[in-house]
C-alpha cells in the first residue's frame, strides 16, 4: 500500500502535517515506538507511530527524525494523546528530512492503524499478521499479560502449525511451544546456525537433525545497531556468539516470500522480548564492575566487603549474603584475517563485551529452560576479558573442595554447587566451535571458592592464570580450573596484600615514574623482555625495536633499579613482581 491510502481512510481520522509530495511512498510494515533510538527494530519501509513519550524537550525531535529517516522510514504517525497537538519542532524536524508525518487523533487507538496497515500490506495473510500484531501489543505491556515469547511461538503453532523453539547461542531452550527441544537437539542446531552465520550465508539457515529439518532464523538483540551503513561494515564475530536464534520445524526453501517475512517479523517481535530482558543484567553487570574495581585497585577489604554485601541480595534473593564465592574470566580471541569477518582486522573487534555476554550464557545451567534462570549471574569485562563474580549460597563444609566433583548433584555433605572448568564448558563446547570456526578461541579459568574479601584478588589472579594454562592449550574451547596451577602460579593468591604492595613498589615505582616522565614504555619492555625468556632478537622483534634501542631500554630498567637481567634471581624477582601488579 502507498502512504495516501492513509488519508483516504475515514475510520483512522488522520491530518497530514507535512511531506505532500512523499505520498507515493510503500508501506512494507508498521512499528510502535516511544524509544528515543528505535533503529536496531527497524528494516526499512515501516509507518511508525509513536505516543511522543520519548520527547522531553524541543532538542529530541531532530535526532529522532534523523533517526527514522537514516533507517528507512518511509512515514511518521504521532499521537496527540500526550501533548495535546503535535510539536512545532516534530514539524520542522520531518520537513528537514523529507519524512510525511501524520496527527493521529486522541479518539484513534494505534492498534486501529496498525491493523489497518498490516491487512492492507498482507493481503491473504492479513489474519496471521493482525494476530502477531495483537500479540505485539501484549508483549510490550508492562503487565502481567506480556507473556513472553511463548505467545508468538503459540501462534506459530496454532494458526500456522509450525512448530518453534527460540535457543541460545549453545542450544539451551529459551522458549517454546509444546514439547521441549531434546538438548543434544539444540545444541547440534545452534552449532549448524553458528558455523552457517559465520559463513555468511543469508538466513534462513537449513538443518537436518535426527532425520528433521529445521530452518534456523537469527534473533538480533540489544547493542547491534541497524542502520543499513553500520550494519554492512560490522564484523559478523562481534554478535554471532550472542545472538539468539528462532528455530522453526519445516523446510523454508519452498516457503513464499509472505510467509517468510512473517517469520522475519516474529523474530523482531522475539528481539524485543530479549531487550527487556538483557535490561534486568544491567543491575547486576554494574555491580561486578564495582567489585571488580575495587579488587583490581587494591581496596581495602573492609570496602570490597561493604559492596558484596550490597549485591547479595541482588545476586542471592532472599538467601542473604554468599558464604563463599567463585571467580571465573574468559577471553575470545580472533585471528587476523578470519574467515567470515565483514568489519576489518581481529584487532579491531570489541572482544570484551563478547566474552561478557558469552559468559553469561555459559555460566547458565544448561539444564534450565527460559531466560531469566541468570538471576544470580554477575559478569563485568576488563579489556578483553570478561570476568563473572559468582556467589555459592551452599558449599561443602569447612575442608572440602566445593567444586571438585563437578557442578550440580547431591552428595554426602549437601549440594554441591561449585564451578567446575572442565562441566562448565562440556555442554557448549560443540556449538561455540562452530562459531569460532578457524580464527577464533575462547579460554575459560575458574578459581577456588574464597571464604571472604579478602581472597577475593587472589581468586581473580588464580582464575586468570587458569584461563593462561587453558590458552596454552590445543583446541578452539579450553577450560582450565585452580586444580591445575602448579608452582609459583598457586602460590602467589596467597601472598598478603601488604607485602605485594612493598614487593611491586620498590621493583616498579621507578619504572612506572620514569614511564610517567619520559613515555618510556619500559615496564611494556620488561614485560615483553621476560615474556621472550631474554631473547634480544625476539623481544626486538615483538616490540619492533632495533636490538640496540632493546639493549638501550633494558639498561636503563636496570639502572634505575638496581638489578641484573642476566641473573636468573632477577629476573624472577622482576616476574613475580609483574605478576602480582
Amino acid at each position: 500500500m502507498r502512504l495516501r491510502a492513509l488519508l483516504e481512510t475515514d475510520a483512522l481520522g488522520l491530518r497530514l502535517l507535512g511531506g505532500e509530495d512523499e505520498l507515493d511512498r510503500t508501506v512494507r510494515g508498521v512499528m510502535t515506538t516511544d524509544l528515543r533510538d528505535p533503529s536496531r527494530y527497524l528494516s526499512g519501509g515501516e509507518l511508525v507511530l509513536t505516543g511522543l513519550a520519548w520527547r522531553h524537550s524541543a532538542e529530541d525531535s531532530e535526532p529522532f527524525v534523523r533517526i527514522l529517516a537514516g533507517a528507512g522510514v518511509v512515514g511518521l504517525a504521532a499521537g496527540e494523546a500526550e501533548l495535546g497537538a503535535i510539536p512545532n519542532d516534530l514539524v520542522e524536524a520531518c520537513v528537514r528530512h523529507r519524512l510525511p508525518l501524520f496527527a493521529v487523533s486522541e479518539a484513534v487507538a494505534f492498534a486501529t492503524v496498525t491493523e489497518y496497515v498490516v491487512r492492507q500490506v498482507s493481503g491473504e495473510r492479513a489474519g496471521d499478521l493482525a494476530a502477531v500484531v495483537d500479540r505485539h501489543r501484549r508483549l510490550m505491556t508492562s503487565g502481567p499479560t506480556g507473556g513472553g515469547p511463548e505467545v508468538v511461538l503459540d501462534l506459530l503453532t496454532s494458526d500456522l502449525d509450525l512448530r518453534a523453539w527460540v535457543l541460545s547461542p549453545t542450544g539451551r531452550q529459551i522458549a517454546g511451544a509444546g514439547d521441549p527441544l531434546p538438548p543434544a537437539v539444540g545444541a547440534a542446531l545452534a552449532g549448524e546456525h553458528l558455523a552457517a552465520s559465520r559463513t555468511g550465508r543469508r538466513a534462513p539457515h537449513r538443518a537436518a537433525v535426527r532425520g528433521t529439518t529445521y530452518s534456523l532464523f537469527p534473533i538480533r538483540g540489544a547493542g547491534r545497531g541497524a542502520a543499513a551503513a553500520a550494519a554492512a561494515s560490522r564484523d559478523v564475530r562481534e554478535s554471532v556468539l550472542s545472538d539468539w536464534l528462532l528455530a522453526v520445524e519445516a523446510d523454508a526453501g519452498d516457503w513464499p516470500a509472505a510467509r517468510l517475512d512473517l517469520l522475519q517479523g516474529v523474530t523482531q517481535l522475539i528481539a524485543v522480548e530479549r531487550d527487556r530482558r538483557d535490561a534486568a543484567r544491567t543491575v547486576r553487570r554494574r555491580l561486578a564492575q564495582e567489585v571488580l574495581e575495587l579488587v583490581q585497585t587494591g581496596a581495602a577489604p573492609a570496602e570490597i566487603a561493604a559492596r558484596l554485601r550490597v549485591a547479595a541480595p541482588v545476586l542471592l534473593p532472599g538467601l542473604g549474603s554468599a558464604p563463599h564465592w567463585q571467580v571465573v574470566v574468559a577471553r575470545v580471541d580472533w585471528q587476523e584475517g578470519g574467515a567470515g569477518g565483514a568489519g576489518g582486522p581481529a584487532a579491531a573487534i570489541q572482544a570484551g563485551p563478547v566474552a561478557q555476554t558469552l559468559l553469561e550464557e555459559i555460566l547458565v545451567d544448561p539444564a534450565v529452560a527460559g531466560s531469566d534462570s541468570s538471576d544470580r549471574i554477575a559478569v563485568a569485562h576488563a579489556g578483553d576479558e570478561a570476568i563473572a563474580l559468582v556467589p555459592l549460597p551452599a558449599s561443602a563444609p569447612d575442608g572440602d573442595d566445593p567444586d571438585k566433583d563437578g557442578a550440580g548433584g547431591e552428595g554426602a555433605s549437601g549440594p554441591r554447587t561449585g564451578l567446575h572448568a572442565d562441566v562448565l564448558l562440556e555442554a557448549v563446547r560443540e556449538p561455540l566451535s562452530g562459531g569460532l570456526a578457524e580464527d577464533g578461541r575462547l579460554t575459560l579459568g575458574v578459581s577456588a571458592a574464597v571464604h571472604s574479601a579478602e581472597g577475593l584478588r587472589g581468586a581473580l589472579e588464580e582464575a586468570r592464570h587458569a584461563r593462561r594454562v587453558a590458552a596454552a592449550r590445543p583446541g578452539r574451547v579450553c577450560a582450565a580450573g585452580h586444580h591445575e596451577l602448579a608452582s609459583h602460579v598457586l602460590l602467589l593468591p596467597f601472598v598478603p596484600d601488604d607485602v605485594r604492595r612493598a614487593f611491586t613498589a620498590r621493583l616498579l615505582d621507578p619504572l612506572r615514574d620514569y614511564d610517567r616522565r619520559h613515555r618510556a614504555e619500559l615496564i611494556p619492555t620488561l614485560e615483553a623482555f621476560l615474556d621472550c625468556d631474554g631473547s634480544w632478537t625476539r623481544c626486538a622483534a615483538r616490540l619492533h625495536l632495533h636490538v640496540n634501542t632493546l639493549r638501550y631500554r633494558v639498561g636503563r630498567i636496570e639502572q634505575l633499579t638496581g638489578r641484573d637481567l642476566s641473573r636468573l634471581e632477577d629476573k624472577l624477582d622482576f616476574f613475580l613482581a609483574l605478576r602480582m601488579s
